[in-house]
């Protein structure tokens, strides 16, 4: 049986990378966190920080001796740098590698956006025959939706803080999927307690399915304020993310992710009963809880 007691973490001082690390100590995981060689972010108290040169594979090599499992955080711009961290992997025995597959699902994407995402989609062939071909390695893939509370913050599910200005896309009432930093690391630590159940799986996960017309309502119940709603077509942003793109410009990608999550009828979240929430032991989210923390943060 296949136990897992040491983590490491790639990006461990990213967006992201703080929630993982403190759900797996919270878990009671030995954690280490890669850090870059000229980082100067700090880590939270209990895990170890291991500084690393991602350009070396005998660098990377080293930061993964001991280590039962490595989970990547790796920014969008860096998934290039997978492949190489996976060879490593394997090469020092590692048993469970999870992949910075954290978002939309990608077993499931189409048109452009599966063009722009396209090393996260490679790399699950690169994971699925590593498993084949070395007994000791498996990996787990982990869709999250788009992370909700920090969404909220940067403004990048269309809902402006500040100004108290919601952009609503189509009829605001397409369903999709959102998941609060916590839950995906939490998501992450339960993957690594229960290893033989999730091996070489790919789980979809969230904090909630909601609708941005139900956002709206909570924002405007928790602030006591009115909104003022812009309406969008997600046609228009199609449109734009496609001349974006023929151009190279991958910042059509935040355009493309607006009719897959909004857009009436097109379904791209993944539905309740698809979740692994349960299997996982996750908790069920708070809409109006979250936007209480944020609001009040």
């Amino acid at each position: 049986m296949t136990t897992i007691k040491s983590v490491a973490v790639i990006g461990a001082t990213g967006n992201l990378g703080p929630a993982v690390v403190k759900a797996l100590l919270d878990a009671g995981f030995t954690v280490t966190a890669l850090t870059r060689i000229d980082s100067t972010s700090t880590v939270l108290p209990g895990a170890k920080v291991h500084k690393t040169d991602y350009s070396s594979p005998d660098s990377i090599a080293e930061a993964f001796k001991g280590q039962d499992a490595v989970v990547s955080t790796i920014a969008t711009a860096a998934l290039g740098q997978q492949q190489a961290v996976v060879d490593a992997a394997v090469k020092a025995g590692v048993k469970r590698f999870i992949p910075s597959e954290f978002g939309m699902d990608t077993t499931t994407i189409t048109g452009g956006a599966k063009k722009i995402l396209g090393a996260k989609i490679a790399l699950q062939g690169v994971l699925a025959k590593a498993a084949e071909e070395h007994e000791h390695f498996s990996w787990t893939g982990i869709s999250t939706g788009m992370f909700f509370d920090w969404g909220l913050k940067v403004g990048s599910l269309g809902f402006s803080l500040p100004t108290k200005t919601a952009t609503i896309y189509d009829s605001g009432n397409e369903p999709f999927t959102g998941s609060d930093l916590a839950l995906v690391g939490q998501a992450i630590a339960s993957v690594l307690k229960h290893p033989e159940e999730t091996a070489n799986k790919y789980l979809k996960v969230a904090s909630f399915v909601t609708t941005q017309n139900a956002i709206l309502a909570a924002l405007e119940e928790v602030s006591g304020k009115k909104w003022t709603v812009v309406k969008k077509n997600t046609a228009d942003s199609q449109k734009l993310a496609d001349e974006k793109l023929a151009k190279g410009d991958y910042s059509a990608f935040g355009d493309y992710l607006k009719p897959l999550l909004f857009g009436d009828g097109i379904g791209a979240s993944p539905k309740e009963e698809q979740l692994a929430n349960k299997e996982l032991g996750l908790p069920k989210g708070d809409l109006k809880e979250t936007i209480k923390s944020v609001l009040s943060g």
